[in-house]
């Protein structure tokens, strides 16, 4: 696993599982109030996007996950 794929990673599954406990009609509803996390997981990434910094990213990298694991294979 590489930082890249984790980011993407904890993203998608933060966003998830905020919505599901955000959304009324879920069952596992506990607040609207859970749909902020999804708006500052989205502002994150937005942010990431145009600065290229990350504060996951800098945990993961020193908890000692690799940047990347070698030549992309599909190029």
């Amino acid at each position: 696993m590489t930082v890249d794929r984790l980011i993407r990673i904890f993203a998608g599954s933060f966003i998830l599982i905020s919505l599901a406990l955000g959304i009324e009609g879920s069952p596992l509803f506990f607040s609207k109030w859970a749909l902020a996390f999804t708006a500052f997981v989205g502002a994150n990434l937005l942010q990431f996007g145009f600065t290229d910094v990350c504060p996951l990213g800098w945990m993961l990298k020193k908890m000692g996950i690799p940047e990347q694991s070698g030549p992309c294979p599909c190029k």
